[in-house]
């Protein structure tokens, strides 16, 4: 029986295996949808679709809600803005929680506490999915792995539905009834905290780092939120883990899914390992190997990313070739450790998407020095302590702005030479006057953007904007 023919037995059993996930009652419920975001939107749409009664809860006035969210009342769904209205949440039947909002609400723990249930969307999406769902979670990386796989997965002649957290949400899937045969899902912790049955075949935990913890009271409680994605996986489904992140091994002796591991320059019995450019995997009965020389990724992170999307493929039934070719032609995303410009012998690096501490030590890391860092946004309740050494080693200047600015000289400000700015226009600026030929020019903030920004994007775009700018001038 070849490869293919496998694959495809392998997924009618597990679709078979499935069928025990009963689909939910909507009709006629009282349902509420907390957060008129983009999920909150399609959440309300399906809602309604399904029958149930729609009253959406949103923070926001009314001015701030998007044209999109003022249709929805046309559509018979009742929208309560500016506050969380105690008594609806009360006389809900079911709560449907966007990412963005914390179970810790006070209505939410109302509600909760008084016997409603609460769901997550990857949750109510779930209980309607009838394909195999492969879950990339995890602090750093998780886009990357995820459009890796899709890419792989077209090269294989694979139809996937790429959507989570990376844009689109999993309810859109069962909304307007795509027939993928695999769903690709990117799932943060916020997503994961609403979960009941959520049960993917296969799950990905790429690394565990300090983050969020402006939401999470410890940072014990942010990787308890990311270890729900194991919680309802059995032997039948599949667990991939970074066997390089000391948490991560941690958590390895409580999960019942079937584990495959990915590590750097150790050899494992099942899974996937690096060494001399080559990746080996092993499925515990034969190993193959892949060549490894893809400029466009940068760091032992994206190595971590390119084996974990490897292991899954694999899984999948995706032929090695696919996969080579995939590899070889993956350009990367934008805003994540993206060189863009090269200027009198001056290199520029947009790692705008670097919002916590980890992602910029990954980012000194993979790059020489000497180094000008841009760093600074919004805090996110994380400690830069962690940055010190690297900063010592490779960073000649260290401009700071944003919210987060004060904070974090205090305790990087003798670790190189530093300085405080309003703008970013004023730090592209600056970075211009102290670099020489052979430095690079690195935005990586350790923050978020929104203090200055609506989004890393954003950000990032205006930092390249600034940048080419300033080049053409000085051209």
């Amino acid at each position: 029986m070849d490869t293919h023919i496998q694959n495809l037995v392998s997924s009618i059993k597990y679709l078979v295996h499935l069928k025990d996930v009963k689909d939910m009652e909507l009709l006629n419920k009282k349902a509420l949808v907390v957060g008129l975001g983009t999920t909150g939107i399609a959440t309300s749409l399906f809602l309604k679709e399904k029958g149930a009664m729609v009253t959406a809860s949103e923070i926001r006035s009314e001015e701030e809600l998007s044209p999109a969210v003022q249709k929805l009342g046309s559509l018979g769904i009742k929208i309560e803005a500016e506050e969380h209205r105690r008594e609806t949440f009360l006389n809900s039947d079911l709560i449907v929680v966007s990412p963005g909002v914390p179970l810790e609400t006070p209505s939410l723990k109302a509600a909760a506490e008084a016997g409603v249930e609460i769901i997550s969307e990857i949750e109510l999406a779930y209980r309607h999915i009838q394909v195999p769902i492969i879950a990339v979670t995890g602090t750093n990386g998780k886009t990357t792995t995820v459009n890796l796989i899709d890419e792989i997965f077209k090269a294989s002649g694979k139809r996937a539905f790429l959507g989570g957290n990376v844009g689109t949400p999993l309810i859109e899937y069962v909304l307007k009834q795509h027939s993928e045969d695999y769903i690709i899902a990117e799932i943060s912790s916020f997503q994961l905290e609403g979960i009941q049955g959520f049960k993917p075949y296969i799950s990905i935990l790429l690394n565990l780092h300090h983050d969020h913890l402006d939401r999470y009271s410890s940072y014990e409680d942010y990787i308890a939120a990311k270890a729900r994605i194991f919680m309802n996986q059995g032997n039948k489904e599949y667990a991939i883990l970074n066997a390089d992140d000391p948490e991560i091994k941690k958590l390895s002796p409580s999960i019942n899914a079937s584990t495959l591991y990915f590590n750097y320059e150790q050899e494992v019995s099942c899974g996937i390992y690096y060494k001399n450019h080559l990746l080996y995997f092993n499925n515990g009965t034969g190993q193959t190997s892949f060549t490894l020389h893809n400029p466009h990724l940068k760091g032992i992170h994206n190595l971590h990313n390119i084996m974990a999307a490897v292991v899954a493929s694999k899984l999948c039934g995706c032929p090695k070739e696919n996969i080579q070719q995939a590899i070889e032609n993956f350009k990367g995303l934008p805003h994540r450790l993206e060189f863009f410009r090269e200027s009198h012998d001056i290199k520029f690096y947009n790692d705008s998407k670097a919002t916590n501490v980890s992602s910029v030590l990954r980012a000194l890391e993979a790059l020489d020095p000497p180094v000008i860092l841009i760093a600074g946004g919004k805090d996110k309740g994380c400690d830069y302590q962690s940055l010190i050494p690297f900063i010592k080693e490779k960073v000649k200047n260290l401009i700071l702005l944003g919210e987060a600015k004060e904070k974090m000289y205090q305790v990087l400000k003798s670790s190189t030479s530093t300085s405080l700015v309003e703008t970013l226009e004023e730090a592209v600026k600056l970075s211009f006057e102290k670099a020489l030929p052979g430095d690079t020019v690195l935005l990586s903030p350790a923050c978020s953007s929104f203090d200055m920004f609506k989004s890393y994007g954003e950000r990032g775009k205006a930092f390249k904007t600034l940048v080419n700018n300033l080049t053409e001038k000085i051209n």
